[in-house]
């Protein structure tokens, strides 16, 4: 098969590894329009999962991904006085230019041509058997034919920012920090010796209270300095724009969905095809996961059609507890006044259940009493799951469409 990846990203450098493992006949091509080495962001951030199911699909690229991994297993909360820790599953972050970097070299290793400085459109597809839109949000084929593929996308509340830190976390980091104007808040993981991740949101007003919305970058990154200094240690935060480039690109998360992903012989992958909030650290598990399920369709079935109609069925039901889980994250903090004032150890473990669907709808301290209690009785750990969903369920079917057809969940009071 003539294959060709549009998007020189994760997810579209994986397939290209794994359908070559499969079939080295293949002809495979891997289109990216940017320059090789010119990627965006700091870190990536996944957990022991997805490793282990790179182990399973190509050892050879999860012990070199394995190997450049920052790891940790506590998350650390910061409320002013001193930091709450705890013990949860293991972690890791890899720079997003070295995990570029390994799957490129690991592509080209099996025969795949990945040529960079390499713009697809829709008015010239490549010549290929089938054509992998693997090029993002912004997916220029996907776009072209928005249409057909049914893309809906909603717009989030708070704005947020990607920014880097020279401080090497040891954690998964939450800061918080009150201001004149409200709330901000910051995570952040390590991704290797040289630095971290660190994503800083708030509520519109606190942005453009404190002057964020109209500030030269680097004067908005002294402020952030400063609110978040206790996490920071001295460390500087770092930016994408170059300096004298304006204000810091701010912006609102953007949930991106399709009613199909497939159109002729184009299919969609990764962010081209859906996008879940970033407070879970999914996207990048997803984007691989989605070419292991494409790589195993197409090895898998018998023609095309049948192939990629196989991939969308069971890609969309692995998402399902993925996106529900990403919606109700982002609305927690959106409703962070809600929790903010409740006694740190049962803000914190909110904190840490802000995915649940039943939260929004229960008062904070009795959901407190009821998940600890759950934890004890097994009872009522079932009946706590066995509400949750039914809960969810119940106040969609109460709520009344939008101007727009869809059904909006009311606001957490």
């Amino acid at each position: 098969m003539k294959v060709a990846c549009v998007g020189g990203g994760p997810a579209g450098l994986y397939l290209s590894i794994l359908l070559k493992l499969r079939d080295p006949a293949h002809e495979i091509t891997v289109h990216e329009r940017d320059p090789e080495g010119s990627t965006y962001g700091w870190g990536v951030t996944y957990w022991r999962g997805l490793l282990d199911r790179l182990h399973a699909h190509d050892p050879e690229s999860a012990r070199a991904v394995g190997e450049h991994s920052a790891r940790w297993r506590d998350g650390v909360a910061h409320l002013g006085g001193p930091a709450a820790r705890h013990r949860g599953d293991e972690g890791f972050g890899i720079g997003r230019h070295r995990l570029l970097e390994i799957l490129a070299a690991r592509a080209r290793s099996l025969g795949v041509r990945v040529a960079y400085e390499d713009e697809v459109t829709a008015s010239d597809p490549p010549d290929a058997d089938l054509v992998v839109a693997a090029d993002g949000v912004r997916s220029a084929l996907r776009t072209a034919y928005a249409d057909h593929f049914g893309t809906r996308i909603r717009t989030g509340r708070n704005p947020y920012l990607w920014l880097g830190t020279t401080k090497v976390l040891d954690a998964f980091t939450f800061a918080f920090a009150e201001t004149a104007h409200g709330w901000i808040w910051a995570y952040g993981y390590g991704y290797g010796p040289r630095g971290s991740t660190c994503v800083v949101e708030c509520a519109p007003g606190t942005w453009s209270g404190l002057g964020l919305d109209r500030a030269e970058e680097a004067e908005g990154l002294a402020l952030l300095e400063d609110l978040f200094a206790g996490v920071l240690d001295g460390h500087p935060l770092t930016g994408r724009a170059a300096p004298g480039a304006g204000p810091a690109p701010w912006t609102t998360f953007r949930t991106l969905t399709n009613r199909i992903w497939s159109r002729g012989n184009l299919v969609l992958l990764g962010d081209a095809a859906h996008t879940t909030h970033y407070s879970v650290g999914a996207g990048t598990t997803l984007a691989l996961e989605d070419a292991m399920a494409l790589a195993a369709a197409l090895d898998g079935e018998r023609g095309l059609p049948a192939a990629l109609a196989r991939y969308e069925r069971e890609r969309r039901a692995a998402l399902l507890p993925v996106q529900s889980a990403a919606r109700y994250s982002a609305q927690w903090y959106e409703n962070l006044p809600r929790y903010i004032g409740l006694p740190p150890e049962v803000m914190f473990a909110l904190l840490g259940q802000r995915h649940s669907p039943l939260l929004p709808h229960v008062p904070p301290q009795m959901y407190y009493r009821l998940d600890r209690a759950a934890g004890r009785l097994e009872p009522l750990r079932r009946l706590k799951h066995w509400l949750g969903p039914r809960v969810a369920r119940a106040v969609q079917a109460r709520s009344m469409p939008d101007a727009a057809g869809e059904r909006r969940v009311p606001a957490a009071r």
